[in-house]
């Protein structure tokens, strides 16, 4: 399952997880970001047991966006540890996303 977190539950969610954490920074407007909603989904399902995925709307939520940099979307962070060790920017098919997340899980 994707859970969406705020700048509210963003530490707790994120920071405090003892898995790894795919944090996608998204927008309601952003056609991209809507094209990798099943793969997230997918990916949420099939790695769960190893990997917690979420969501956060960069338009409701600025100050985790901006403490982060965040600038295009979708952007995904990979936090592990409380610490962000990897960063994408732009969709991506799942094969590929997971590929790029071999190193970190």
């Amino acid at each position: 399952m994707v859970t969406d977190v705020t700048d509210a539950d963003f530490e707790a969610e994120v920071i405090g997880s003892e898995l790894p954490v795919l944090v996608e920074f998204t927008a309601d407007w952003c056609p991209p970001c809507r094209q990798m909603g099943p793969v997230l989904k997918a990916l949420a399902f099939e790695e769960g047991d190893r990997l917690k995925v979420v969501q956060l709307n960069v338009d409701h939520n600025p100050e985790t966006t901006n403490a982060y940099k965040v600038l295009s979307m979708p952007t995904f962070m990979v936090f592990r540890g409380g610490e962000p060790v990897k960063a994408m920017v732009g969709a991506r098919p799942k094969r590929r996303l997971l590929e790029e997340l071999s190193d970190v899980l």
